[in-house]
């Protein structure tokens, strides 16, 4: 089986394309068991943001097999799928996994949130039973890898998210924040950092709304926020100088009608939006109101981009990592590799013994000496184990092939001192 990563990104589609192939939790958890039952693969995890959808499998299929499954799954153009995609096998796939997990792949260089993703993506498919060993085993290589690149870099330091490129522009529409007051849409992670970000830079008001309120008010408790649920949003919109959202909604929360009421309300004071989600939550037509500025994920890249400067010393010490964690999961593999021989090995020498501790045993019942029936194992013993390999070691002398001569006393110790 071949470890494989396929997946689409922030650097190959737009996001069009990704909100096309976004999962939503429960659509993941299906996916992968269907994924099992067709036995397109051993082995599968699905990891899904808002910037990236990426496979992760250990199959013999064909990564074109794949991308089809993927395009039937969501309902999308499988041509078009096929030219923003992009296929790694092997170690390269570990290289890349390594890279996301460890934020180098990110939209913002260093982004600690895609560790917590890629764990995320690992538990869901373990609970679902799609690991097997092999995937198992790379998962755990790539979190060692992500780990040390966070503990021995600096490219965790003064930490840079979506939500913090969204709060820096935020501060570049309006340059004094605490005259302002924020609607935070969800209470994810994102919309958490979103808030922390907000509050450290003094906003005056904060409101998160919520599919519910529990997890709205768990949100707000902590940040001094009132907490709403989604449907109250029309109602408080039109205190909104800022907008964030970031759901896991399959279809947009915000609409055009929506915005200009509140608009009307705040008499055309400008308002601020970012979408964070994919799906989008905001509706696209909202931009074309004359009073809102709305950006969405690939809008920050902008921002992002001058954070990337500060970073890139700390990536090519990170890359050195990466180099380093992908030497030892080929040394992984070359180990697994030997096992199945390990063990029909030991099998084979298993079913040698128990022949002749059953004869033995007979013996021994039929009145034997017991000194002569175990001289007579201890000889039987021996020399079965050893006719197979002296057979082959024979054959390999008389065809000149000394390297297997060798390879024999290397494996049996048989290496004289200067050997």
């Amino acid at each position: 089986m071949t470890l494989i990563a396929l997946g689409i990104n922030h650097n190959t589609a737009s996001l069009d394309v990704r909100e096309k192939v976004a999962f939503s939790p429960p659509e993941l958890e299906a996916a992968l068991q269907g994924a099992l039952s067709s036995a397109l693969v051993s082995e599968i995890a699905i990891l899904s943001t808002c910037n990236r959808t990426e496979i992760y499998c250990s199959c013999d299929a064909s990564s074109a097999r794949i991308l089809r499954w993927l395009a039937e799954q969501k309902s999308a153009d499988v041509e078009q799928l096929a030219a923003a995609h992009y296929v790694w096998e092997g170690a390269d796939a570990a290289r890349h996994m390594m890279s996301v997990a460890s934020g180098l792949d990110s939209l913002v260089l260093g982004e600690p949130q895609i560790l917590g993703q890629m764990k995320s993506c690992y538990a869901v498919a373990k609970e679902v039973g799609s690991l097997g060993s092999g995937l198992h085993d790379a998962f755990q290589r790539v979190f060692a890898v992500a780990k040390k690149v966070r503990s021995e870099t600096a490219i965790g330091e003064n930490p840079v998210s979506v939500a913090y490129a969204a709060v820096t522009l935020a501060q570049q529409i309006f340059s004094d924040l605490k005259q302002d007051t924020a609607l935070l849409i969800g209470a994810g992670e994102t919309i958490e950092l979103v808030a922390r970000h907000l509050k450290n830079q003094g906003i005056k008001g904060l409101i998160v709304a919520n599919r519910t309120l529990e997890n709205a008010h768990r949100l707000a408790e902590e940040l001094g926020a009132q907490p709403i649920l989604l449907a109250d949003i029309p109602e408080f919109l039109p205190a909104a100088d800022i907008v964030i959202s970031s759901t896991a909604s399959q279809l947009p929360l915000l609409g055009k009608g929506a915005v200009e009421a509140a608009l009307k309300v705040r008499k055309h004071k400008p308002m601020f939006m970012v979408d964070i989600a994919v799906p989008r939550d905001i509706e696209p037509q909202v931009g074309d109101l004359a009073d809102v500025y709305l950006y969405t994920v690939d809008d920050l890249k902008e921002v992002i981009d001058e954070n990337k400067k500060s970073r890139e010393q700390a990536a090519e010490i990170a890359r050195e990592i990466i180099a380093q964690g992908v030497v030892r999961f080929e040394s992984d593999q070359r180990a697994l590799s030997v096992v199945d021989v390990i063990k029909r090995f030991r099998q084979q020498t298993d079913e040698l013994r128990e022949q002749e501790l059953s004869k033995s045993l007979k013996a021994l019942e039929a009145g034997a000496e017991p000194d002569e029936i175990l001289k007579a194992l201890a000889r039987n013993l021996t020399n079965k184990f050893l006719h197979q390999p002296t057979a082959e070691l024979k054959r390999a002398s008389v065809e000149g092939r000394q390297q297997l001569v060798q390879d024999f006393k290397t494996v049996f110790g048989l290496l004289d001192e200067e050997g």
